[in-house]
C-alpha cells in the first residue's frame, strides 16, 4: 500500500521561505516520478512542480526561479523548497506519486492528504 505523508506547511508572511517534505512508503521509490500539486479555495488544482525517476525537473511558470524541487532517493522523500512567497501561493499543497514528470493529473498514481501553506500579506 502506497502512503505519502507530507509535512512542512504552516504560516509565513509574504516574503518569507518554507520548505515542504513528503515522505513515500510501499512503493520503488527511485522508478517514480513525483511533485507537488496545490489547490486553493475555489480554484482547480494545479501543478507546482515534479520531478522525474531520473530527475528531470518541471514547475508551473507561476513558481519559476522562487521554488526547487528535490528528492532524496535513498530515504524515499521528496522535497519543496518555497522561496519569496506570494499570498497567492496560499493553497493545500499535495505530495503526488506517478510517471513521467507528474505534469498532468493523468500522470499522477498517488495523492497525499495535503499540507496548508498559508502565506499573510
Amino acid at each position: 500500500q502506497v502512503q505519502l505523508v507530507e509535512s512542512g506547511g504552516g504560516l509565513v508572511q509574504a516574503g518569507g521561505s518554507l520548505r515542504l517534505s513528503c515522505a513515500a512508503s510501499g512503493t520503488v521509490f527511485s522508478l517514480k516520478a513525483v511533485g507537488w500539486y496545490r489547490q486553493a479555495p475555489g480554484k482547480q488544482r494545479e501543478l507546482v512542480a515534479g520531478i522525474s525517476s531520473g530527475s528531470t525537473t518541471n514547475y508551473a511558470d507561476s513558481v519559476k526561479g522562487r521554488v526547487t524541487i528535490s528528492r532524496e532517493n535513498a530515504k524515499k522523500t521528496v522535497f519543496l523548497q518555497m522561496d519569496s512567497l506570494k499570498p497567492e501561493d496560499t493553497a493545500v499543497y499535495y505530495c503526488v506519486l506517478g510517471v513521467g514528470v507528474v505534469e498532468t493529473p493523468a500522470f499522477v498514481q498517488y495523492w497525499g492528504q495535503g499540507t496548508q501553506v498559508t502565506v499573510s500579506s
